[in-house]
């Protein structure tokens, strides 16, 4: 069983997104029992030394396919540890730089 860990940023913008989306922990649940299962799926992510996946998650308040979804960028940190680093609605941010991803992880290293 992996773990999941969750960052300050992911809390963040998860309670920003909440309080538009009321289904959004019901819409990314399985893929964090995914993540649990050791299944790392996604996209890795260009341009970093570590090991960064995007993810998508369906969105069920807005169903307009999965171009409207959630994105959930993930670390893993080893076979045993995921860090899930942020997250945001394809509909309010087309992507997300390197350059936040970084800050996340140094926000998430303080912790």
């Amino acid at each position: 069983m992996v773990e999941v860990r969750v960052t300050a940023p992911f809390k963040r913008r998860f309670k920003s997104l909440a309080k538009r989306y009321r289904q959004i922990q019901r819409d990314i649940q399985p893929l964090i029992e995914i993540l649990r299962s050791g299944q790392f799926q996604g996209d890795r992510f260009p341009g970093t030394n570590a090991v960064i996946f995007k993810v998508r998650a369906k969105n069920s308040d807005i169903p307009v396919g999965k171009s409207g979804g959630y994105r959930l960028i993930y670390q893993v940190l080893s076979p045993e540890q995921v860090l899930l680093l942020l997250i945001y609605a394809k509909s309010d941010q087309t992507d997300v730089s390197i350059e936040e991803i970084g800050d996340a992880v140094k926000e998430a290293l303080k912790e």
